[in-house]
């Protein structure tokens, strides 16, 4: 009797350890939300995360484009926002709000690539100009043929896809191309899933649209690549790892962001392990999932940025196009 007692109470004692165990994983979670461009990388990392520490942490990461994540962020729903622009003015002030204070991580830099169907013989290259008289707002309704773009063009309609309101990458391309963020033409397919606008693209010979470079990598044997001219060199750029990091192809380069919730650091261990972890594994995961890692200086004054739980944001609420992260982060931390 007293040898079954003592067994049943070992056995009580397991399940309630086994218990304990469960409930303290439960409760180890990294939530994360936002940009669709920065998903595969911090998807990758979060993969390599939790088989590191053996599923004692669990990471969700959701997409909700870089807006709709900067939503979740501000009302505390998330511990980590990826964006593929840095926060904006309005953002701040819901955060300031809401006392959310925030470390902003540069984390990757990513091309925009402009794509046209395989079967269109026409587009050579583009330049700004071209990308402003389809993308403009007052070209909505009007410019609907290729050759109201340039005469030599086809008298064919134009079908245009991009990212929905809510992405970063729409933001930064407005920016780029119409000189104002969010500043674009309505009527055309739009998307928060880069997969529809692969789709809708190599499905239709007179279509045109813009993602970040990846998912064409992904995509390359259905889709086509078009060169942008460099406005100040005049030259034909095509975007990759080389010609993103040189800053050669522009104005379509970009950084990419992390935005780390400052309390959810000093009050959960596994998100700073979390950020840890992704700053040193970026370098060699970017790369793997097709986006252009920072130089190693970047990564290293990232580090330091969020050793210090540097808050607030290098670009004041502002979309800065064409601007080096490396250069940013010298300046803010007073280098040369």
């Amino acid at each position: 009797m007293i040898k079954k007692i003592a067994m049943g109470a070992i056995a009580l004692m397991f399940l309630l350890t086994a218990a304990a165990v469960t409930v303290t994983a439960a409760d180890k979670i990294v939530r994360i939300d936002g940009s669709s461009t920065v998903y595969p990388i911090t998807e990758a990392v979060a993969e390599e995360f939790q088989k590191a520490r053996r599923g004692e942490v669990k990471v969700t990461v959701g997409i909700s484009g870089t807006g709709g994540g900067f939503k979740k962020f501000c009302r505390a729903e998330t511990d980590i926002s990826d964006a593929s622009r840095p926060i904006l003015k309005k953002e701040i002030d819901v955060c300031k709000e809401q006392g959310i204070e925030y470390i902003e991580l540069p984390v990757a830099y990513d091309g925009l690539a402009v794509i046209v169907n395989p079967k269109n013989t026409w587009v050579k290259s583009l330049t700004v100009a071209d990308l402003n008289k389809m993308w403009a707002p007052a070209a909505q309704g009007v410019v609907t043929k290729w050759k109201q773009v340039r005469p030599e063009w086809p008298d064919a309609s134009l079908k245009l896809f991009g990212p929905g309101v809510d992405s970063g990458t729409f933001d930064y391309f407005t920016e780029a191309v119409n000189g104002k963020s969010k500043a674009s033409r309505g009527d055309f397919t739009a998307s928060e899933d880069d997969n529809v606008l692969v789709q809708g693209i190599s499905g239709d010979k007179n279509a045109l649209g813009y993602f970040g470079l990846a998912y064409y990598e992904e995509n390359k044997d259905k889709l086509k690549l078009v060169p942008i001219v460099n406005p100040a060199t005049g030259k034909e750029v095509l975007p990759s790892e080389k010609t993103v990091m040189d800053g050669s192809y522009t104005p379509l380069s970009r950084p990419l962001f992390i935005y780390v919730n400052k309390k959810s650091v000093e009050t959960k261990p596994e998100i700073k392990e979390f950020v840890d972890f992704y700053l040193k594994s970026a370098p060699k995961l970017t790369g793997q999932v097709r986006y252009v890692p920072l130089p190693s200086v970047a990564y290293k004054l990232a580090e330091e940025r969020f050793a210090k739980k540097k808050t607030g944001s290098m670009f004041g609420g502002e979309e800065k196009v064409g601007m080096k992260i490396e250069d940013l982060l010298r300046m803010e931390e007073g280098k040369k």
